[in-house]
Order: C-alpha cells, then structure tokens, then sequence
C-alpha cells in the first residue's frame, strides 16, 4: 500500500523529493494553538492499515516534539500499519553523560520518549561522541545515513584548489572522511571551550597552502563561535578565502552576519534543516534505508 507522508513543516525542502522518491502521498494536517497555548491538531487522512513516515528535522526540539508526539499517537491510535521517524537532524545527543551532579542525562531521556512514539527512525550524523551507535539509547530500530559522501562528490565539482579544515578533534571523522573520497589534503584544529558561546581555535603552520581556498567542515554549526574562531584563525595565517559547509546548520544568534563580517564567502550545508544555505540534497542517502524499515515493519 502507497505510504502516506507527513511533515510538521509544510515547507521542509525533503518533503517533495521524498514524497516522489518513496511514491508517497503527502498527509494533510490541519495545526493551529488555542488562546491558552495549547495544540490542536487533525489528521485529513484515512490512515488504516496504511504505512505512515513523519518528517520532522527536530531542531529547536522543546516547540517540535509534544506536536510530533501528537501526531505519532494519532496516527497509531487511527489504525496507521507502522509509523516511521525521518528526523534529517536529531536532537538532544549533546548531553550523554552527567558531566556535574544533578545534571539531566538528556539524551538518554529523550530517545526513551522518542522511542514510544514511533517504530523506526532514520536520521543524518547524529552527533555520536560518547555513544558508538543509537542502538545504546534508542528502543526501536534506527539507521543512520553519513552525509559525507555527498559533501565529497560536491568538493569534486569544484576546480579550485582547497584545503579542508576541521576546527576540533570531534571534527576529524568528518573531515577525514572527506578529504579520503575527494583527494583534498586536510587539517584540524585544535578547541578549548570556556562556555556555550566561548571558545578559543588554533590552527597548525598553514604556510603550505596559502594558495588555496580553505574550506571549514564541520557537522553541526550551532553557536557557529567555533566556525567563528576557526575562520579568524585562518585570515590570521594569511588565508583569505574561506568558504565553509556542515551538514546540519542551526545557525543561533543569526551568526552569519557575523560570519560574512569576519570575510567568510559562502556557507554551504545540507537540506536537513531549512535555509537559505541549502545547496546539497540528502533525499538520495535517505530513500534506501526508508524503503528498507518500510519493508521489514
């Protein structure tokens, strides 16, 4: 039977290339708030015995995740066969252990909540550093797609010289990844973080390639201070040109401003979260392991 897919975004740039991928039909909602704040939300389909996938990129999870929550158990409690999670950027994955007493583990929490809400979950690089695999927090069977391939194919269309720089260790893996399949040489970074919005970059000798147009690589650009840092440190050694690329872009405190102040050309990042940076496509990583949990739910 045709899946139905639904999205907490009507917008969300993976609707459409998803919904053709997968031949899809795109659920209609019906959301809006009553005057006290609370959620109202309808379902403008016959769901029964129909296989359901929810979009939802989860960035700025606390106003996403009681609508999704609401959607996930409607759909099930209508008679959806199985009820899938494509959430291109996955949240609460900093916080994996308790760093001070009385801290909040949070993301053990949240994939607990998640995971009673949904049968399978497709996600884009979580931001795996203390865990090794999903499967150590989440109760339902999960996939994740790396990006990295694409963020390759794309450097190798461009003709101009270019190092590939990670701003910090916990960059490596993506930035090594990279640069193997592009045959970009690469470098890293080294970070000291003193707060959310405080840190301090340095970069090795760059001499060798103050010819090239340096590119920062980076996974998540949040605070985008890093990216900052990063892109200061290299005008300091003379590099000039600097583009930069993430696959998830969450952008806080409108940072870009800041980022093209500080001479930065371009941002480049994936679809998973809207803006207007999107240039690279994720819909062909995520249609094979879609179809996959489809097929095996």
């Amino acid at each position: 039977m045709m899946p139905l897919l639904f999205s907490l975004d009507d917008a969300h740039p993976l609707l459409s290339p998803l919904c053709r991928g997968l031949h899809a039909d795109a659920g209609r909602l019906e959301r809006r708030r009553f005057p006290d704040g609370e959620s109202y939300l309808r379902i403008h389909n016959e769901v029964t015995g129909r296989p359901v996938l929810v979009l939802a990129d989860l960035s700025h999870p606390d106003d996403k995740f009681l609508p999704l929550s609401f959607l996930c158990d409607t759909l099930k409690e209508m008679g959806a066969s199985q009820v899938g999670l494509v959430a291109p950027y996955l949240c609460y994955m900093r916080q994996d252990c308790r760093f001070h007493s009385g801290e909040a583990v949070t993301s053990r929490t949240f994939a607990r909540l998640l995971s009673q809400q949904v049968d399978w979950l497709v996600t884009v690089d979580p931001h795996l550093h203390r865990y090794h695999s999903l499967d150590e927090i989440y109760r339902v069977p999960s996939t994740v797609v790396q990006a990295a391939p694409l963020l390759a194919d794309w450097l190798g269309e461009r003709q101009e010289p270019l190092l590939l720089v990670g701003p910090d260790a916990e960059s490596e893996q993506w930035v090594s990844q990279i640069a193997a399949r592009s045959g970009h040489d690469y470098v890293v970074g080294s970070k000291v973080r003193s707060g959310d919005r405080q840190v301090t970059v340095q970069l090795p000798d760059l001499s060798a390639w103050h010819r090239h147009t340096a590119l920062i690589i980076d996974d998540v650009i949040s605070s985008g201070q890093t990216v900052l840092r990063c892109l200061q440190a290299l005008r300091a050694q003379g590099l000039n040109r600097v583009d930069c690329a993430a696959i998830h872009g969450l952008f806080a405190d409108r940072i870009e401003q800041q980022l093209t102040d500080n001479g930065l050309r371009r941002l480049i990042t994936t679809n998973a979260i809207t803006h207007p940076s999107n240039t690279i496509d994720l819909s062909p990583l995520l249609l094979a392991p879609i179809r996959k949990h489809l097929a095996a739910s």
